[in-house]
């Protein structure tokens, strides 16, 4: 793909109480050879300022006016209302091709419209928020589009300084270069999903991606950590696979039973939704994790624990956890209105189960397996394999499947 030359990049924020930022933000995309597109969201008051496209404008696009919207003596659902008509605007000029990447910067309030509008963008579009809450817990993790790029804005919260300019103009380069040499997907191979862990935990992906290579698919493997999750997710409401292979369901469970590391209310379910055919099986679904860092939880006080490193760790789930994890995998997968076909490892469902390893426990892994058994229902099928899923046999089993369901035109090429 050529490369772009003085991109146009959508410069999105309130100029009524950021003026200074954002147009030193504008300076410098111009600097690193892109041309701003102003996009003014404020509320609050008048500036200075000529924007390209102003709060009036984009009031407009929200079917409101901005006396209206500011008349309603609510600035949550005045940003909201603003939100709507930013992200109307914004999906608007990339149809039309009139803008390159898109950039917006704010605290909370600028953020939360940035995500709206971040999230009307399609996946390879460039797009960044430099934000005072980057990778906060504030963030939910269904807010966040499958490619968001984000930036701490420090410094940020009350006009301009050196640190803040050193954000600014990171940031300026960083959608400049993005928006000049992105090389965005063109989904010409069918394409699948595969959620899986890192190899010491879960490696059915090193013989699976190859293998459907192979058959003419493109392979993209989802790290289930949260947001991992959350972009496979993403994806899959949006159509984008024709077939799904979600070997890893721990954000799955860890939603279930309150972990902060979850991809959100809707795991498991968009490939159902869109009737994507989907291959199932229970990866780590017997653990939950935490931040490795933090208190451990007092409910799981006495059961076996496992710090990955000093990032995320998991407890073992109980007997009765597990049960609830598995007929919450069912009832959710019972959903699906495309082919849905369930893979039951009796052995082991992660590498720290297998016997000697410190999460080995095959009476709480029976009943997981039975329960998930018993509570499966037409049309969802499934097979009991007397393997580990990391074992080649299971892989082999998979891809058994994808050829019988090539062959009978489940999958679409």
């Amino acid at each position: 793909m050529a490369k772009i030359e003085n991109p146009l990049i959508a410069v999105v924020g309130t100029f009524d109480t950021k003026t200074d930022e954002l147009q030193y933000l504008a300076g410098k995309i111009q600097v690193a050879g892109g041309i701003p597109i102003t996009i003014d969201v404020s509320v609050l008051g008048e500036t200075s300022f000529h924007p390209k496209f102003s709060k009036h404008d984009v009031a407009s696009s929200a079917g409101s006016t901005i006396d209206k919207i500011t008349n309603a003596d609510d600035e949550n659902i005045a940003m909201q209302l603003m939100a709507k008509g930013a992200a109307k605007l914004i999906k608007e000029l990339h149809t039309k091709k009139e803008i390159n990447g898109f950039i917006a910067l704010g605290g909370t309030m600028g953020t939360d419209l940035a995500l709206e509008c971040a999230s009307s963008l399609p996946l390879g579009f460039p797009k960044y928020i430099v934000s005072t809450v980057a990778f906060s817990p504030l963030i939910p993790p269904d807010r966040m589009p499958a490619d968001i790029q984000m930036i701490l804005w420090a410094g940020g919260l009350y006009g301009l300084n050196d640190i803040c300019k050193s954000s600014l103009s990171q940031a300026a380069g960083s959608i400049v270069g993005s928006a000049s040499i992105v090389e965005k997907p063109d989904f010409k191979k069918p394409l699948v999903g595969m959620t899986s862990l890192g190899k010491s935990t879960l490696s059915y992906m090193v013989h699976l991606k190859p293998e459907l290579e192979k058959r003419g698919f493109d392979t993209a493997v989802f790290h289930s950590t949260g947001m991992g999750g959350r972009a496979f997710e993403n994806l899959a409401s949006e159509n984008k696979f024709s077939l799904v292979i979600d070997f890893c369901l721990q954000e799955f469970t860890n939603y279930v039973h309150g972990s902060i590391v979850n991809s959100g209310k809707d795991r498991l379910v968009n490939a159902g939704k869109n009737a994507i055919p989907q291959i199932v099986a229970p990866g780590a679904s017997d653990l939950v994790d935490i931040q490795s860092w933090g208190e451990k939880p007092a409910r799981f006080k006495g059961r076996e624990y496992h710090a990955h490193n000093r990032l995320i760790g998991s407890f073992s789930l109980s007997k009765g956890d597990r049960e609830k994890t598995a007929k919450d995998i069912a009832k959710t997968l019972a959903k699906a209105k495309g082919r849905t076909h369930v893979l039951i490892p009796k052995q082991g469902i992660q590498e720290w189960d297998r016997k000697g390893e410190a999460l080995h426990d095959p009476e709480g892994l029976s009943h997981f397996c039975k329960t998930l058994k018993r509570e499966i229902s037409d049309p969802v099928t499934f097979d009991e394999l007397d393997c580990h899923i990391n074992d080649k046999a299971f892989s082999t089993k998979a891809l058994e499947i994808v050829d019988e369901w090539i062959k009978k035109g489940v999958i679409k090429f």
